[in-house]
């Protein structure tokens, strides 16, 4: 059975388009020498194209490497799905990077926005290409090719100005917090007092330890769950509750409490923010400041600021991933007001600073993950033949 014109459109089968295997639509390769990171210049006669997200990951000096193209292509990292429009001679990076020159077929830009719609499912490390393997890349004759990119062309630099503009609105709402944080802790008030973070502050640590993870139970927190400032619930990780005693041998946290990661990443602070049971493990010293001396709120602004920021991380040690040794930390000198009233007077200020910031993080954020969906909708549409 056939339908007329006006039926196929309504049903989104546009006459003309084609279907092929993806195989089917790239030409064959030869490779010339991978360039590994370590060797990676920071200037040079050519660009390095690896699969990380920056355009231009390095440069070389040697032409006899260099991946001289006769029309765009599209490089694809398989480990990171990152995809690239490349459209220059250049060198190519190392492991995991995939040349894809379509056929005479295709246009390229029409080939690279098709593989932009693709959905990838997390299947582990290295097997993204396969996935592209197993595709049918369905396209239409080259003017209907030349139009659809024309208008995602168009439509998409619209995007990108307003995705620069949120995420520059973003920044500039954390820096304004961060340069508020940084003129309360650069300069020591009069009846400021100096100190270690070992003088009045007990650690909890409950590095090096790895529970048995469980489906359900009670909230396992890791290094991965604090953030700057936040303790976020992702990744959800549990321990089973009968194991608890057993567990929480060094000490017992509460509400308040300043945690600290020492390592990958190093330094993130937030605090705990409840009364349920929760287990710790790896990477995280939970600090106790005693109450007389340090409001713990302010302990946490305080290892926020950049000044202390800057101390610990000079301490730093690692060549690949930066942690502290718990003996150096307790030496990182700070300093605060003697008063309580004072540190609450402070706490006061930096919380209404901090929740105006978030609100608008939030606000930013949303803007950004609309237009993400907007040009995940503009993909969809373009490649089922509705645009």
């Amino acid at each position: 059975m056939s339908f007329p014109a006006e039926t196929q459109r309504r049903r989104g089968m546009k006459t003309g388009w084609q279907t092929k295997p993806f195989e089917e639509c790239i030409e064959a390769v030869k490779y010339t020498q991978k360039i590994q990171r370590k060797d990676f210049l920071d200037d040079g006669l050519f660009p390095i194209v690896s699969q990380e997200a920056e355009f231009i990951n390095g440069y070389w000096d040697d032409e006899a490497d260099v991946f001289k193209i006769s029309k765009p292509l599209i490089v694809f990292g398989d480990h990171t799905q990152v995809l690239k429009y490349v459209d220059f001679d250049f060198v190519l990076g190392a492991d995991g990077v995939k040349i894809l020159p379509p056929r005479e077929f295709l246009r390229p830009k029409f080939f690279f926005y098709q593989l932009q719609a693709v959905n990838f499912y997390t299947l582990g490390y290295a097997r993204h290409y396969r996935l592209l393997k197993g595709l049918k890349i369905k396209y239409p004759p080259l003017p209907e090719q030349e139009r659809i990119v024309g208008i995602l062309d168009e439509t998409f630099d619209g995007i990108a100005k307003a995705k620069a503009l949120a995420e520059a609105n973003l920044q500039n709402a954390r820096a304004l917090f961060q340069s508020h944080l940084q003129s309360v802790f650069s300069q020591k008030g009069e009846g400021w007092v100096d100190a270690t973070i070992e003088d009045h502050i007990q650690f909890i640590d409950y590095r090096g330890k790895t529970p048995v993870k469980t489906e359900s139970g009670l909230r396992l927190i890791t290094a991965k769950n604090v953030k700057m400032g936040i303790l976020q619930e992702a990744p959800k990780e549990f321990v089973a509750p009968n194991s608890y005693d057993a567990w929480m041998t060094r000490g017992i946290p509460k509400r308040g409490d300043v945690l600290f990661t020492t390592e990958a990443p190093l330094a993130n602070v937030a605090q705990l923010d409840t009364d349920e049971k929760v287990v710790f493990a790896q990477r995280i010293i939970i600090m106790q400041p005693d109450p007389s001396k340090i409001d713990s709120t302010f302990l946490k602004y305080l290892l926020l600021s950049q000044p202390v920021q800057d101390r610990i991380r000079s301490q730093g040690t690692g060549a690949t991933v930066q942690g502290i040794k718990s003996s150096l930390l307790k030496k990182i000198e700070i300093a605060f007001p003697k008063s309580l009233g004072e540190q609450t007077k402070i706490v006061v200020q930096l919380d209404a600073l901090t929740e105006e910031t978030q609100r608008l993080e939030s606000l930013y954020q949303n803007k950004l993950n609309a237009l993400a969906e907007l040009k995940k909708s503009l993909l969809h549409q373009a490649f089922s033949g509705n645009l």
